[in-house]
């Protein structure tokens, strides 16, 4: 795992583009969006371990 984080501003700012996208992506292409971007972030993030602590993490209080 890495020692980077963002800070709130680049929280915000990763945020709003994401929103962005979804909104150019449009509800029918949504899911798929998401999951092409969720599959891009696994192949940066190098970690199989953390991409699955990652998604249970993004599963809590859904």
């Amino acid at each position: 795992m890495t020692d980077k984080a963002l800070t709130m501003d680049g929280l915000e700012t990763v945020y709003d583009a994401l929103a962005t996208a979804l909104d150019q992506a449009g509800p029918d292409k949504a899911e798929l969006f998401l999951v092409k971007l969720a599959l891009l972030n696994a192949q940066a993030l190098a970690d199989e371990q953390l991409f699955r602590q990652q998604v249970q993490a993004a599963l809590l209080d859904l």
